[in-house]
């Protein structure tokens, strides 16, 4: 549990009915519009609060206990809309709803923080555009699809199959509405304690896995202003032997695909070829994006990056799944572009943040590997490494994993 003044409060079982998965959006209605109607409110509440912010240092206690209950029912709608909570809300935000949000009460702010808040919240709306749509409601920002709702648009026919809504889908979107919670909280002065991505302390807890792809995350937060700034050229020669390599992979696909269907497992040789094919790739991602620092060899060695997919050994596989492994593949590569959405984000801050003060902030590092993780579990499920789908949403560090990993950094200094 960390001390930061939003946190998310999870209670939800992942039971859910049918009938209300399959009405959900038209369920919703009414409350969309009392959202609608609230935030109108809202933004006329936040105006009044930036001016009083600005005069008395701290937010007054009636305005911020306003916009805290405006906030926690915008939670509880979109975590009932995106299928993150079964029971129907009420209108009132009141705490105790099934993913539920607390607001520290009104504390001191700095004077500058609260006279630009509105510049200085641009970076955490790209990213919570990247995480949920539309957040920061009241201020008629629309970020268009983000995680959150791809996860929840596949979790819709999950739910409909087992009347349960998978943990890493639906952890995925708590992630998704811890941050949107902090960003508003953020915006409408109410703290001005900058959102944390880091989504190890998005949840107060997350599953311990052992996956047959998993992925270990070292190396240091420090960044090289030079390598920062030419990263794209830099990762030029990657890049090109990644996308050659990329063929030859394609190629062994087909055929590992064939040698699966009739052995029931992936020849060694065609396992261990592809194997390095995704190590490779995740290390270049991990170069590209800034989540790890060092240049990458050209091998895709086990144990050669900070960034590092732990891949098994060929296993039996169902050879049902085998036959069709590129259906089966589809609802994964879907969310696996939207992953890809939020690593194009964390790039952009973490290039700016790496020229500024020569580091990668926590949050953006950690935030960047969730979705390399994702993306080789993806590749290695499609490619036949394995058998396991991928696992959606953020986990437990491994034992070994440096404690930075799980580390939050000081509050006092802006994280994203």
């Amino acid at each position: 549990m960390n001390d930061r003044p939003v946190q998310l409060i999870l209670n939800d079982d992942m039971q859910r009915s049918r009938l209300s998965v399959f009405f959900r959006l038209l369920l919703a209605i009414p409350h969309l519009i009392w959202l609608a109607l609230w935030g109108i409110l809202a933004g006329m509440a936040v105006i009044v609060n930036w001016f009083a912010t600005l005069i008395a240092g701290r937010s007054p206690d009636g305005l911020h206990e306003f916009l805290a209950a405006y906030i926690r029912y915008a939670i509880h709608v979109t975590a009932y809309l995106l299928l993150a909570a079964e029971p129907f809300p009420d209108f009132l935000g009141k705490p105790g709803y099934p993913v539920d949000v607390t607001i520290a009460p009104s504390q001191p702010q700095n004077r500058w923080k609260v006279g630009f808040r509105i510049v200085l919240a641009l970076p955490a709306a790209l990213i919570g555009g990247a995480l949920v749509s539309g957040s920061a409601r009241s201020y008629g920002v629309n970020y268009g699809y983000g995680l959150a709702a791809a996860a929840a648009f596949l979790g819709w026919f999950a739910a409909l199959a087992q009347a349960r809504l998978p943990r890493g889908l639906r952890d995925l979107i708590a992630y998704g509405l811890s941050y949107s919670a902090q960003l508003d909280a953020y915006l409408f002065l109410l703290t001005d304690v900058y959102p944390d991505s880091n989504p190890l302390t998005a949840l107060t807890e997350l599953p311990a896995r052992t996956d047959t792809i998993d992925l270990e995350v070292g190396g240091e937060l420090e960044r090289s202003r030079v390598t920062v700034f030419f990263r794209l050229l830099l990762a030029i020669p990657h890049l090109i032997w990644v996308s050659l390599w990329g063929i030859a992979a394609f190629v062994a696909l087909i055929v590992n695909w064939f040698a699966t269907l009739i052995a029931g497992a992936s020849p060694p040789a065609l396992h261990d070829f592809l194997a390095a094919y995704v190590r490779y790739r995740t290390h270049v991602l991990a170069y590209l994006f800034l989540i790890a620092e060092p240049f990458p060899q050209f091998t895709g060695r086990p144990a050669s990056y900070p960034i590092e997919p732990r891949i098994a050994e060929a296993r039996e596989q169902s050879r049902w799944t085998v036959l069709f492994r590129a259906f089966l593949a589809l609802p994964a590569i879907l969310l696996e572009g939207a992953y890809g959405s939020l690593l194009l984000v964390v790039a952009l801050l973490g290039w700016f943040a790496g020229l500024a003060t020569g580091r990668m902030p926590l949050g953006l590092r950690n935030a960047g590997a969730l979705a390399l993780r994702y993306s080789a579990q993806t590749d290695g499920y499609a490619l036949l490494l394995t058998d396991a789908y991928p696992y959606s949403g953020p986990v437990r560090p491994p034992a070994g994993v440096p404690a930075s990993l799980a580390a939050t950094e000081p509050l006092a200094e802006p994280t994203v």
